[in-house]
Formats: C-alpha cells, sequence, structure tokens
C-alpha cells in the first residue's frame, strides 16, 4: 500500500490586544496631518482594542497530526504580538513606530516582521488586524505590486 500524500493545511489563531497611537507623519505639516487624518491626528492620540489573526501553513505532520504545536504558536504570538504592543502607546513604546506611521497597515507588517523571526522559516501565511470591526488589514507579507 503506497504512503498517503502529505496533507496541507492552514491553521489560524487569535489574540486580543489594546494600545493607543496618533496617525501623524513626520515628513507632513501639521496643518497637512489634520487634514489627511482627521481626528485620528489628535495630539492626545486614541486608542484600539486590536485583534490579530495569525494563519500558518504546512504539511500536516503524520505523527503528530498537527502543522504546528499550538503551544509553541501561542508562545510566539506573546512574543511577537502581546509583549510589544498590548497596553502600549505605539508611537512612544515601540521603537519601529518612531519613524513609521503607525497605521494598521504597519501595525501588521510589524507584526508579520516579528513573527517571521520566530517561526520555522515559510510556514507564516497571513497577518489581519482588525483596527475595528469595520477596519480591517491582511498582510501576507508581499513587498509590492508586481507590474505585469
Amino acid at each position: 500500500m503506497a504512503p498517503p500524500a502529505a496533507r496541507l493545511a492552514r491553521l489560524s489563531r487569535a489574540v486580543s490586544f489594546s494600545a493607543c497611537h496618533r496617525l501623524h507623519s513626520k515628513s507632513l505639516s501639521d496643518e497637512e496631518n489634520l487634514k489627511l487624518f482627521g481626528k485620528c491626528n489628535n495630539p492626545n492620540g486614541h486608542g484600539h482594542n486590536y485583534k490579530v489573526i495569525v494563519t500558518v501553513r504546512g504539511e500536516i505532520d503524520p505523527v503528530s497530526g498537527m502543522v504546528i504545536n499550538l503551544t509553541d504558536l501561542k508562545e510566539y504570538m506573546q512574543e511577537a504580538i502581546m509583549e510589544p504592543l498590548d497596553h502600549k502607546n505605539l508611537d512612544k513604546d515601540v521603537p519601529y513606530f518612531a519613524e513609521v506611521v503607525s497605521t494598521t497597515e504597519n501595525v501588521a507588517v510589524f507584526i508579520w516582521e516579528n513573527l517571521k523571526k520566530l517561526l520555522p522559516m515559510g510556514t507564516l501565511y497571513k497577518v489581519k488586524v482588525y483596527e475595528t470591526d469595520q477596519n480591517i488589514v491582511v498582510y501576507k507579507g508581499e513587498e509590492t505590486i508586481s507590474e505585469k
């Protein structure tokens, strides 16, 4: 009897964190920032309860039956997301955002880059960040839109 074919699966895990930020670009004047970001440019900032869904992919291990051990994924997410971001002022407490506007798009990139360093190579598939129920960013590690 032939061995079973390898099966590829995707596994997702969610976490939530609370953080505040101010949308403000150092490349723009105060007037330009206010026009672009509106109330999100409030000098005192504002906060969100973010939800992050991380999806990994890989072959289902024939012995363990898992793509990745959920305990390991939970620890990676704790280190890459919760420790640097939860209950923080993104602009003041997270060095990455000292020079990068703390949009949800850039939060997703930050999380991707942190997780990529921890997860087994090639397993990270998608980072989905909910800033609100209406504002959601999906990042899959793409760097640019390729021209056809």
